[in-house]
This record gives C-alpha cells, structure tokens and sequence, in this order.
C-alpha cells in the first residue's frame, strides 16, 4: 500500500503524456470529480489506453474505497 494522502478531487484535469507540450488535443482526456459524491483524487498517465486512477477514501469511513464517480471528457474514437 501506498502511504501517498489524496487530499481533494481532480476538477476539469487533463492528462497529458510527459513529453507532451501545448494545448491538449483531442483523446487528452479530461477527468473531472469535483462534485457531490465524487471521488477521483489523482490520475497518472501510463499510455494513450491506460491510466492509473487513484480513489479518495470514503468520507465517513476513510478504510473504505468501494465505490467510484467521475467523469471523462474529450474522448477520440477507438480511445
């Protein structure tokens, strides 16, 4: 287990490549959890398919991660 505190919700962030430099295109995609019920703390580009996506604890049970709500936006096709 990971020792790393997620503190707040990601609100409207693009994931970019680490390389990648400039205005987002389309299938940077736009996570976005800040509203109620909301969850995502963080997210971690890996490849153009794959992200890792890291899960606030519950707010009344902090040993609990059993459910998920965010959206993702600007999608291409075949993404």
């Amino acid at each position: 287990g990971s020792d790393y505190i997620i503190a707040g919700n990601v609100s409207k962030y693009v994931v970019l490549p680490a390389a990648y430099s400039g205005q987002p295109k389309k299938g940077h995609l736009v996570f976005d959890a800040c509203f109620e019920s909301g969850n995502l703390g963080r997210v971690d580009h890996i490849t153009e398919f794959e992200y890792d996506l890291f899960i606030r604890p519950d707010t009344c049970n902090p040993r609990f991660r059993v459910w998920f709500n965010f959206t993702v936006e600007n999608v291409k096709e075949s993404q």
